[in-house]
């Protein structure tokens, strides 16, 4: 059983992609903004982190993420957004401005969640 933090502004993502963790056995920690996710992380030392590019600020996930890596942390970073199909601009396999391990867009199926989940873990 793996800790995964959700850190996303919408209630309903955090409820759904942690109801669908929880059912495969993973302990699930939520944030609802970048200050509540960087304090979660430095609480409770996450085994992975979900992230949500567009919170209180429209970069916030990606903020998050190129702060994280400089502190270096090296949590496996999963981003999960919608930002591609509203701007339609994509940051998939941009490290630099990126630095996730993977990339999804919103909505995502459980079983895609999953598999990528477990092989971040298994990393």
């Amino acid at each position: 059983m793996a800790k995964i933090l959700i850190v996303d502004d919408d209630p309903d993502i955090t409820f759904t992609t942690g109801l669908f963790l929880r059912q495969a056995q993973h302990e699930v920690l939520t944030a609802s903004n970048r200050a509540e996710g960087m304090q979660a992380i430095e609480d409770r030392h996450p085994d992975l982190i979900i992230l949500d590019v567009m919170m209180e600020e429209a970069d916030d996930g990606i903020a998050m993420a190129q702060e994280l890596r400089r502190q270096g942390c090296d949590t496996p970073i999963l981003m999960l957004t919608s930002v591609g199909r509203v701007t339609g601009f994509t940051y998939d396999g941009d490290r630099e401005l990126v630095p996730v391990d993977a990339f999804f867009d919103k909505p995502i199926q459980p079983d895609l969640l999953l598999e990528k989940v477990n092989e971040l873990l298994a990393r």
